[in-house]
This record gives structure tokens, sequence and C-alpha cells, in this order.
């Protein structure tokens, strides 16, 4: 499972409802730096080949490309269209969410962060047989964008998963639990629409009316909300992603990831995804305020 399923989760932030709740004035985290405190600066840095070797056998590569995806949601965050940004939209949003780039950033958080012992258990679980099929399952679902017949069919899947094998869907949380063990994701998405707010306003792409103090009341009530969206939503996903793997082998794989020295990789590899994530959406609100004039809000 790779890490975060950062596409859905932050499009099902951006799409409305639920507000975030934010972090204390002065402290947005720096994935990056916790990136390097989660598994502490290793002394010997693994080959830069092997780490993209890592990347790929991992399925993170694919992972992080799939972060595109989801600019198509930073106008709606700022109650705009992506036609309001005129043909250069999609330029920009190319360039900004580049493979090159994100890829480039992750390699060199891991450069710093993961140990060669740590890369060597993750892959060789993503050799065998069954994380070969693990990734390509993944791959697929990473870069399958949302619709609404494919979330009826994952809650169909879910009522039925419900009635027929609880559990099945037992296994399938401890999945989800195993891949989020600190549960990261709802501070992550909050802090990824935070700075992409102030930085849209430092570009003056538009105004908070409220200020930053009252951005964050205003942003701070639904917390519990956006909690029970997210795991609502990562656990559907899981059912339909993995839906033609055996009981034993979705055992086989939620007891691996439970293992602690995945847990490391994993922990790691959040802490970088949603980095690469919030670093790209900042990076985008500056290009968008070269795009088109201020608009109040």
């Amino acid at each position: 499972m790779t890490p975060g399923r950062a596409v859905a989760l932050l499009a099902l932030a951006l799409s409305g409802g639920a507000a975030p709740v934010v972090a204390q004035q002065g402290a947005l985290f720096d994935a990056r730096v916790q990136a390097v405190s989660v598994a502490g600066r290793v002394d010997v840095k693994v080959d830069r080949e092997k780490l993209r070797a890592f990347l790929k056998v991992t399925g993170f590569d694919v992972a992080l490309d799939s972060i595109a995806l989801s600019a198509k949601n930073a106008p709606a965050m700022l109650g705009r269209k992506a036609e309001d940004f005129g043909f250069q939209w999609r330029e920009a949003a190319d360039e900004v969410f580049a493979s090159d780039k994100m890829q480039g950033m992750a390699l060199d958080i891991l450069e710093q962060a993961l140990s060669a012992d740590l890369l060597d258990h993750a892959t060789t679980f993503y050799v065998t047989p069954l994380g070969l099929k693990l990734v390509t399952l993944e791959n697929e679902a990473h870069m399958t964008e949302s619709t609404p017949e494919g979330e009826a069919a994952e809650e169909a899947l879910i009522s039925q998963l419900r009635a027929d094998n609880p559990e099945r869907l037992a296994v399938l949380e401890r999945l989800n639990s195993a891949v989020d063990a600190s549960e990261s994701s709802v501070r992550a998405v909050q802090e990824i629409q935070l700075r992409f707010l102030l930085a849209a306003d430092a570009a003056g792409v538009m105004r908070l009316k409220l200020g930053e103090e009252g951005l964050r009341e205003l942003l701070r009530g639904g917390e519990a909300a956006l909690a029970e969206s997210l795991e609502k939503s990562a656990l559907q996903s899981a059912a339909w992603t993995y839906r033609s793997l055996t009981d034993e082998e979705l055992l086989t794989y939620a007891e691996a990831l439970e293992d602690p020295k995945m847990q490391r990789v994993y922990e790691l590899m959040n802490a970088i995804q949603w980095e690469v994530m919030a670093n790209r959406f900042e990076a985008l609100a500056v290009r968008m305020g070269t795009l088109e004039p201020v608009t109040d809000l």
C-alpha cells in the first residue's frame, strides 16, 4: 500500500464540507525535517540509483506522480474554476507538478534519512510475487481519477463486505491503520490546505480578509468530520483496490505492514509525500499569481 492515498484524500478535503483544523501559529510542520527525524540521519548514504530502484519497486514513484492529479482541485479551494486562469493553467500545473521535480525532492530526503537496512527490508517484501502484485494494483489505483460511478461501486463493495465477510473488512482496516500508524493524514491535509491558502494570499491570487488568525479560527471546526471522511474514503479505496486478492493475501500484507521496520519505512514515505504535496501546492499558488489578477474572496 503506497502511503497516504494522497490524491483521494486531498481531493476529498478540497471538495468542500469539512473544514480543516490547523497547527498553532509558527508551528507548521516541515515534513522534510520530520522525515529525517523518523529514521535518523544515516551515516552512510544509500546510492541514489538504489533509491530510484526503491521508488519503482515500492510503487512510490507512481504515488508521487499521482499528486499531479490533485492540481485540478486547486482553483476550487479558492472559489474559482481552472478556466478562470486561462489557457496557461494546464501548462503551469504540469510544470509545477513535473515528475522529475517531485521524485527529485523525494530522493533528496531519502538520501538523508533512509538506511540501507530499511531499504533492504522493504525491497525484499515488494519483490515477492505478492509484493509485485500489490504494486501493480496500487499503481493502477493511484492513476485512476475518482468518479461518482466509481465511488458508488466502492460503497456497494463495503456494504457487501459488512454483510458477507466482516473479517476481510477488519483486515482492510488493519492495512489502513498500519500505513498511517501515526494518524498523520488529517494533520497533513490540514497543513497542505493552510500552506496553499497562505501562499495564494502572498502571491496576490486572493486576499484573506480575515487575516491568518481569523482563517485559523474559521478552519478549526471541522477536524472530526474531516477525519471521518478520510477514514471512510481510505477504507473504500482499499477494499476496491485489493478486491482481487484472497483473504489470505490480504492478511499476509497486513502482517508485513505491521512489522516495525516497515512501519518506519512508511512513516518516512508518508512524511515525504505530504511535504512534496505541500511544497508543490505552494509553488502552484505562486504560478497562479502570474496567470490571473487579484480577486477578493
